[in-house]
């Protein structure tokens, strides 16, 4: 019986008191005390938490203190529950053997799971003012400029120089932005624009009218420069079409090799021309065709131009292409049958069309009051439709003219 009770003890202590503590390595023979067997009697009910191992330690330390007795007393048939029996030098080895005293506050400052606070906690006023809450991202929101917070792509843009305000505009672009990563997605397309030629300081602007160039292909975008590359088209007048014309890049090879071709054969000029042609105006690529056939139609039907006429009025001024039918046929009637500007005058200034008529009907009735509204090369004091409408009025009025400034503002109150 008092070996079965020195290893139940021994083995209580070991395992369930901790293994910092070293456990006396031999137990003296003899058998428990029965206060130390007592100590381990409930082992099927235990205290909760921190309370089994003070338990188990307090019982560990009794056991050790004066549960064993020496040989001696065993011999004689008697039991000692105290160190007083014990000789001197087993009581300094019992005492050595004692282990400390543990109280709760170690034992809380060693203890690993500790509750979590409960939210209905009370705290002081001091604390709930140092309490920073996040904003909420929004469900949904008809501005992007709720997410700018929360998305890092959103951010760099906007330092970038894109107009969130006008992205948002644009069908879906907002929705497209904000599944967008920047370092995966933005940045490559970034670093390919800049490659092409746009400057930093386009780049913002760039985006906010093509916003959708981020979702495209980085394979797509340069098997398309490559294909411009191809038409002989330099590395400076690529950046420039692709400045001028942000939505260029998205065409496909085959859209952008069918849109040169009509331009080529529906206006008869070389490659060469029709090169030069969509760099000065290179929407022309972008652009719907509809608009730009009816205006052909106008020029050659309801103004009576030849087919050789418009394409020199066309490759000198390629936005005659891209005007309103309505406005073109106006200045034509007010420049052909009011001023007399016949067919081949319109054809060798072609540019006379993309002035505001208001101009040419102003400067034409006062030169017409001054008597000096001669547009025939032929007859002296002759006036060019170019210096009628590119003049500033200051020059109009002093070289043209031969009037002053006060002059001209006098006759303009009297229409």
């Amino acid at each position: 019986m008092a070996v079965w009770a020195r290893q139940v003890s021994r083995c209580c202590c070991l395992l369930n008191a901790g293994r910092a503590f070293e456990f006396p390595r031999r137990l003296r023979s003899g058998g428990c005390s029965a206060q130390a067997c007592r100590e381990f009697a409930p082992l099927a009910v235990l205290p909760a938490g921190k309370e089994v191992v003070l338990w188990r330690l307090q019982a560990c330390r009794h056991v050790s203190v004066g549960s064993c007795s020496p040989p001696d007393s065993a011999r004689d048939g008697s039991f000692s529950s105290s160190e007083s029996n014990l000789p001197s030098v087993q009581q300094e080895q019992a005492k050595a053997e004692t282990l400390p005293d543990l109280n709760a506050k170690i034992l809380d400052e060693d203890w690993d799971e500790i509750p979590p606070s409960s939210a209905l906690e009370v705290i002081s006023e001091e604390e709930a003012v140092q309490i920073i809450a996040e904003p909420l991202l929004p469900i949904q929101s008809s501005t992007l400029r709720d997410y700018v917070d929360h998305s890092e792509t959103l951010e760099k843009l906007v330092h970038l120089g894109v107009d969130l305000s006008q992205v948002e505009k644009r069908q879906k672009a907002g929705q497209l932005l904000l599944t967008l990563d920047f370092e995966k997605d933005v940045k490559k397309i970034l670093l390919f624009l800049k490659d092409v030629g746009v400057e930093d300081n386009q780049l913002g602007p760039f985006l906010t009218k093509n916003p959708y160039i981020l979702a495209e292909d980085l394979e797509s975008l340069e098997a398309r420069v490559a294909y411009l590359k191809s038409k002989k088209f330099g590395k400076s007048e690529i950046a420039q079409m692709v400045s001028r014309a942000p939505y260029l890049l998205l065409f496909s090879v085959e859209r952008l090799d069918n849109r040169l071709g009509f331009f080529k054969n529906e206006l008869g000029l070389s490659v060469k021309k029709t090169k030069d042609l969509v760099i000065r105006l290179p929407r022309l690529l972008t652009g719907k065709l509809e608009p730009v056939k009816e205006n052909l139609q106008v020029c050659q039907i309801e103004l009576g131009f030849q087919r050789n006429e418009i394409q020199q009025i066309v490759y000198k001024t390629p936005k005659i292409l891209t005007a309103s039918k309505k406005r073109l046929k106006q200045t034509f009637d007010y420049l052909h049958n009011i001023m007399g500007i016949p067919h081949h005058m319109l054809t060798r200034f072609p540019q006379v069309f993309n002035s505001k008529l208001l101009r040419i009907r102003e400067r034409h009735m006062f030169l017409s009051f001054l008597g000096r509204a001669q547009y025939d090369p032929a007859q002296p004091s002759y006036i060019s439709l170019d210096q009628l409408v590119s003049l500033p009025d200051e020059v109009f009025c002093t070289e043209i003219a031969k009037a002053s400034m006060q002059d001209f503002e006098n006759f303009l109150k009297t229409l």
